[in-house]
C-alpha cells in the first residue's frame, strides 16, 4: 500500500475514535524508533542537516550535543546563527 492511499483511507473512511487513536500510536511509536536509530548514528562533530518545517528551507550544520530527545545543531544559517535544538526524527547525516 502506498503512502497516498494509507492517507486517502484515513482521510474519507470512517473510523471511530478508538481506531484513529491506535492508528496514531503506531506513528508516534514509529517515530520514536526513527529518532532512536538516528541518535544513535550520530556522534559529536556530526555534519547534518535538516528541514525547517515553517519555511521547508534545508539546513546543515554540525551536532554540538546530544539530548535525550532533541540534538543540538550549531548552524550558521537558522535563524541569527547559532544552536538549535532539533528532534532526533528531523534529522539526516550529510
Amino acid at each position: 500500500m502506498e503512502i497516498g492511499q494509507i492517507n486517502a483511507a484515513i482521510i474519507t473512511g470512517t473510523f471511530t475514535n478508538e481506531q484513529l487513536s491506535s492508528i496514531v500510536d503506531a506513528v508516534k511509536f514509529a517515530r520514536a524508533k526513527v529518532a532512536q536509530k538516528t541518535k544513535g548514528a550520530i556522534t559529536l562533530g556530526t555534519k547534518v542537516q535538516f528541514t525547517d518545517p515553517r519555511t521547508h528551507v534545508t539546513h546543515q550544520g554540525t551536532v554540538s550535543k546530544i539530548k535525550i530527545k532533541n540534538i543540538l545543531v550549531n548552524c550558521p544559517t537558522f535563524g541569527r546563527g547559532g544552536l538549535v535544538n532539533v528532534p532526533a526524527n528531523m534529522l539526516e547525516t550529510v
